[in-house]
C-alpha cells in the first residue's frame, strides 16, 4: 500500500540522516525514524479516511435516491482511487457493490464481487453464502459462513441465517447446533432462543421478525411476501378505521 510505502521511505530516510550525522547513539536515531514513520503514516491515513467517507456518502445518498448505477459508479471511482493507498478498500468496495447487485436479484454479478469481498462485511459474506447454496455448493455455503461467523460473533442474524440455509438443505442437526453455538456467543437473545426450540421440534424457523435485514437475502418465496404485505396492508386499514 502506497501510503505504507511512503512512511516506511520516511523513516528510512529520517533514520540514515541521523545515523550519518552521528549526532546521537543509534537507538536514539531509530526511535526518532520510528515516530516519523508512525506520524507521517497516520496523517495519510487521516486524510485519505476523510476524502474515502466523503465518496461513500455520496453513493449512499445516491442508493437513497434510487439512482443504482450511479452509485455503483462512485463506489468503482472510491476503489479505483484509494485502493492503492489503504488496506482493504478494494475488499469492501467489491462487498459494498456485491451487495448492490445481490438487492437487485442480479446473483450472477453479486457473485463476482462477493467473492473478492471483505470477511467482516458480513451482509456480504452471508449474501456470498447463499449464492454458494443457490449453486448448489454447500460445502462453499458452510466454509463461507463459518469464516463469517469467525468474524462477526456476536450478530445474531447471522447465525440463524447460517442455520436457516443448513435446515434448508437438510441439515437441520448441523443447524441445531450452529444455533447453540451462536447463543453462546450472543447470550439471551430471545429470537434465537425461539428458532433453536423450532428447529429442535422439527419445525420451520421464523425470520420475519428481522424485518428488512432479513428481506434483503431474499429467501422468502414470492406468495410468501405477497401475503405478508397483504397483511400489512390489512393492519394499517384497520388502524384508520378505528
Amino acid at each position: 500500500m502506497l501510503s505504507l510505502l511512503i512512511s516506511l521511505a520516511v523513516g528510512i530516510v529520517v533514520a540514515t540522516l541521523l545515523l550519518l550525522a552521528d549526532l546521537m547513539h543509534p537507538a536514539f536515531a531509530v526511535i526518532l525514524a520510528t515516530i516519523a514513520f508512525a506520524g507521517v503514516y497516520a496523517v495519510i491515513i487521516r486524510q485519505v479516511m476523510l476524502k474515502l467517507n466523503a465518496a461513500v456518502e455520496v453513493a449512499q445518498k445516491d442508493l437513497a435516491a434510487q439512482r443504482i448505477e450511479k452509485a455503483i459508479r462512485v463506489i468503482e471511482d472510491v476503489q479505483k482511487k484509494f485502493g492503492p493507498w489503504q488496506f482493504y478498500v478494494k475488499q469492501q468496495m467489491n462487498s459494498q457493490i456485491g451487495t448492490i447487485h445481490y438487492l437487485k436479484r442480479d446473483f450472477s454479478k453479486a457473485f463476482d464481487y462477493l467473492t473478492q469481498g471483505f470477511g467482516r462485511h458480513w451482509v456480504g459474506m452471508a449474501m456470498l453464502a447463499i449464492c454458494y447454496m443457490k449453486r448448489s455448493q454447500n460445502g462453499k455455503m458452510i466454509d463461507t459462513f463459518e469464516k463469517a461467523v469467525a468474524l462477526t460473533r456476536k450478530e445474531p442474524l447471522l447465525w440463524s441465517l447460517y442455520a436457516f440455509c443448513l435446515e434448508k438443505i437438510g441439515e437441520r442437526d448441523k443447524a441445531v447446533q450452529v444455533m447453540e453455538r451462536g447463543l453462546k456467543k450472543v447470550k439471551g437473545d430471545e429470537q434465537m432462543e425461539e428458532n433453536l426450540k423450532l428447529l429442535q421440534e422439527g419445525k420451520k424457523m421464523k425470520m420475519q421478525p428481522y424485518g428488512d435485514l432479513w428481506f434483503q437475502f431474499h429467501l422468502e418465496k414470492t406468495g410468501t411476501l405477497m401475503r405478508l404485505h397483504t397483511k400489512a396492508i390489512q393492519g394499517r386499514r384497520k388502524i384508520v378505521r378505528r
